[in-house]
């Protein structure tokens, strides 16, 4: 029922800042030149796809349409060394040199803004407290409401609109310090998360499994035979899959492959890069709300097999505001205990609502 699971939604007004506009002056440089060229050519005007209104319709539609047993938190900033578990001492010093400062990071049109990275270390920071409240047994679940995301940076670099990797980041301090020996991270977003795959590539103590639209979609990887090296290779486990994919062959990717994985792997932790991108309204793939819940609900399962329910989402991406709201709620339902929906073929229960309201037109006349 409803409300029977408490869960927490940590989020901080301070991610808002993170506001890279395109109009304003940057740091002249070989890479900002570069973007303007890229952007001098389109034939329209571009603006930052990952803008503070991503969280403000989340946040709204949450207070206009609460959640019973859902609870709003917020945690600190990640330090410096909580950082360095999954970035370099070199790339963090180059970030962080460029607080109060407007700069692009890379031609994907990664940028910073005046703001960014205190934003940056609040996102990676409140992924942290999620993980932390579900491992001390302080919320059934969590949910990091979290920006600038994160599933893209490679311990070196910036890459699609993400700085700090916050979901490897918050895995890292569950090793670390939570007594954590076997984390799996989903990544369900619509593009494939290669940069936590990069970061726990060679390592058997994260299982990486991830559901994206198949390369050459960005960020280009992410292929079946991608399955880690060293002691990581079988650790990672990538599929790819059409534009076209919606909620039942979702579904079937992870009652076959995901649910099979974790048994053999047994994970103490569950985590979820959750992107809302795969919406049918969004970038790719397609997604309905029902395909989230049932999504979840898988996720919960396998998180209540093997860990006591320790589970815990972190924000990926999502550009279509309607349903990215819209897809955060119907996620935060079930974690809740709300019920959790029958998948069918897109359509069906609509032509079947159609039928039984026109049925008694072409019956026979008594």
């Amino acid at each position: 029922m409803l409300g029977d699971r408490n869960v927490t939604v940590f989020y901080d007004d301070v991610m808002l800042g993170h506001d890279p506009r395109v109009d304003v002056p940057y740091i002249p440089s070989r890479v900002e030149k570069r973007v303007r060229n890229l952007l001098k050519d389109l034939n329209f005007k571009w603006s930052y796809p990952e803008h503070p209104g991503r969280l403000k319709a989340i946040t709204e539609h949450l207070a206009e349409n609460p959640i019973p047993g859902v609870q709003l938190s917020a945690g600190a900033h990640a330090t410096y060394d909580q950082l360095a578990r999954v970035h370099t001492n070199t790339y963090l010093d180059h970030i962080f040199s460029l607080d109060g400062q407007n700069a692009w990071l890379d031609r994907d049109t990664t940028a910073v803004s005046p703001d960014s990275i205190k934003a940056a270390t609040s996102a990676a920071g409140n992924a942290i407290a999620a993980v932390e409240a579900v491992v001390k047994g302080e919320a059934q679940s969590a949910f990091a409401l979290v920006r600038p995301p994160g599933h893209h940076a490679e311990p070196v670099r910036a890459r699609g609109f993400c700085l700090f990797n916050n979901v490897a980041v918050a895995a890292a301090h569950a090793k670390a310090k939570l007594g954590c020996e076997r984390i799996l991270i989903i990544d369900w977003d619509a593009h494939h998360g290669n940069g936590t795959q990069d970061i726990f590539w060679a390592e058997s103590d994260v299982l990486f499994f991830d559901t994206h639209v198949a390369a050459p979609f960005y960020p280009g990887s992410g292929f079946l035979d991608e399955v880690g090296a060293g002691f990581g290779e079988g650790y990672t486990v990538n599929v790819p899959l059409p534009e076209s994919t919606g909620d039942i062959p979702f579904e079937r990717a992870f009652r076959d492959i995901l649910i099979p994985a974790a048994r053999h792997f047994e994970p103490d932790l569950v985590l979820v890069s959750a992107g809302f991108d795969p919406h049918r309204n969004d970038t790719a793939l397609n997604l309905t709300y029902d395909g989230f819940a049932v999504l979840t609900s898988i996720v919960q399962e396998i998180a209540d097999e093997h860990c006591e329910g320790k589970l815990a989402f972190v924000l990926e991406g999502g550009y279509n505001l309607t349903s990215l709201a819209h897809g955060v709620h119907a996620v935060l339902k079930v974690l809740a205990g709300g019920d959790v929906p029958v998948l069918e073929e897109c359509g069906l229960k609509e032509v079947r609502a159609a039928a039984e309201f026109h049925l008694d037109a072409f019956g026979d006349d008594e």
